[in-house]
């Protein structure tokens, strides 16, 4: 057979129970379509062709037999390769790992595997997750699926790419600032970043504790929600998760949906920096909800101007606390390290394993906690913290929801923003706010299609904590029935 790199996981489902063809062949097939597309996309690091083709044949088992194959059963995923699979290289887009095998599974890989899901592969990021382009990796950057001459975003972008490219049905990333969403903009995908605790951190490679986040990457807003499904709940190992009832996500309602009071917050709106293309899609998108019916109303949010200098002080404090284990002993060991001595040893290990951006933030982590700069810059980051939280909560008081673009431009050139690293964490600055208040948010396309010259565009709709059924509902009834209008 040959592999259809533009189906969703609900049109691949109902053909594979309805034995249009074999999980096995599919997944065969799909890998000779990763073989000869991704030598230029690069979206993967790793393949798992072997276990995926042996996972493949028990679930057509499970099929001949009648049996249930679960809510992913068959489905090809990619995972972001900070996520462990047991027995599987796990590098996080550093050379300090490289020679790193996880030797257990991420809870949210245990509950994929639970629900039938068939792993393909790890795809790439930036370096331990810091980045906004998939250009910081220490493997080579990924390339926007549209135009190879262009980055896919960050940091999760070859999971991003995996999808759009067709080489994965969904995909998970991790989403510490928007690593979901901005590349899921970028290249024209759907993604979404849970409410903080929603989904377990348990066997993800840390890069900021309070903001981390894993979801999913799907190539509709359904697919989407199915995945969520599937990976979130409480998990004994990571004491932040909680109990989640996820079993109404998939029940859209349109009359339901068209209730919704969506707020636009006018500093995301008015403010500077968002390019024109970017600017004619947001007001598109803004304009069909407003002739379906929806009730728009503006909202303020005073102090998110200040989330992304509060963002880059808290990332890199708890990121210099998160890194400090990778001593090039206790997970890898770089071979080329001359071990003399204990103190050669880490100071080689890091100075050959880390690349530029992420010794960067690592100084900067460190600086902010130092003695007689942690409350200067710590402590009043924190407190400006909670006075972005404050801001989303009282706009809640008189909204469902709130709308906003996802990324100030679209995908930009390879190397363009690599040597200005502000114009880089810039990227994120409709992203940022929503990890530092723990809220959950989804990042849609603004069209069905794109192109070479007519680039992806997304939008962002942010719910209120453990909102994620309205932001999927109406993000379901604009990819519906208002996209096409």
């Amino acid at each position: 057979m040959q592999w259809n790199p533009n189906q969703t996981i609900s049109e691949y489902r109902e053909q594979l129970l309805e034995k249009k063809f074999s999980a096995h062949d599919a997944i065969q097939a799909l890998y000779d379509y990763i073989e000869q597309r991704d030598q230029t996309v690069h979206a993967f690091l790793y393949t798992t062709k072997a276990q995926a083709l042996a996972d493949a044949k028990q679930i057509d088992t499970r099929i001949q037999e009648g049996k249930d194959i679960g809510i992913l059963g068959g489905v090809p995923i990619a995972i972001k390769d900070n996520m462990l699979i047991q027995g599987t290289p796990t590098t996080a887009g550093s050379r300090i790992l490289e020679s790193y095998v996880a030797t257990y599974d991420a809870t949210v890989i245990k509950k994929l595997k639970e629900a039938g899901a068939i792993i393909v592969g790890k795809t790439n990021l930036d370096e331990f997750a810091m980045g906004s382009s998939t250009e910081t990796s220490a493997f080579g950057p990924t390339k926007n699926p549209y135009d190879e001459t262009k980055v896919p975003g960050g940091s999760s972008g070859g999971s991003a790419s995996a999808v759009a490219a067709g080489m994965a049905l969904g995909a998970l990333g991790s989403d510490t600032g928007g690593s979901i969403r901005q590349p899921s903009a970028l290249c024209g995908v759907v993604g979404l970043k849970p409410t903080y605790g929603a989904v377990s951190r348990y066997g993800i490679i840390a890069l900021a504790s309070s903001l981390d986040q894993v979801g999913p990457f799907a190539r509709s807003v359904a697919d989407a929600a199915r995945l969520l499904q599937a990976i979130a709940g409480k998990d004994s190992y990571d004491a932040t998760s909680s109990e989640y009832d996820t079993s109404k996500l998939l029940a859209f309602d349109t009359k339901k949906a068209r209730k919704t009071v969506i707020g636009i917050p006018k500093e995301f709106i008015e403010g500077k920096g968002m390019s024109v293309e970017v600017k004619e899609g947001i007001e598109k998108a803004l304009d069909r909800f407003k002739k379906a019916g929806y009730q728009i109303k503006s909202v303020s949010l005073p102090h998110v101007s200040y989330a992304v200098a509060t963002y880059y002080i808290v990332l890199p404090a708890e990121a210099s606390a998160n890194l400090g284990r990778y001593d090039g002993m206790r997970y890898s060991a770089l071979p080329h390290v001359n071990r003399s001595s204990l103190q050669e040893v880490y100071n080689k290990t890091r100075g050959i394993g880390f690349g530029d951006e992420v010794r960067r933030r690592i100084l900067l982590g460190m600086f902010v906690l130092s003695s007689g700069y942690y409350d200067a810059y710590y402590t009043k980051a924190q407190k400006m913290r909670r006075l972005i939280q404050q801001d989303f909560y009282h706009a809640f008081k008189e909204v469902d929801i709130i709308f906003s673009p996802t990324s100030p431009s679209t995908a930009f050139t390879l190397g363009e923003k690599t040597q200005d690293p502000l114009a880089m964490y810039l990227e994120d600055m409709y992203t940022i706010p929503v990890n530092l208040a723990g809220l959950p948010a989804i990042s849609i396309p603004v069209e069905k299609e794109y192109s070479k010259e007519h680039l992806p565009t997304g939008f962002q709709l942010i719910g209120k904590p453990w909102g994620e059924y309205d932001i999927l509902n109406v993000g379901n009834d604009y990819e519906i029935n208002l996209r096409n209008r």
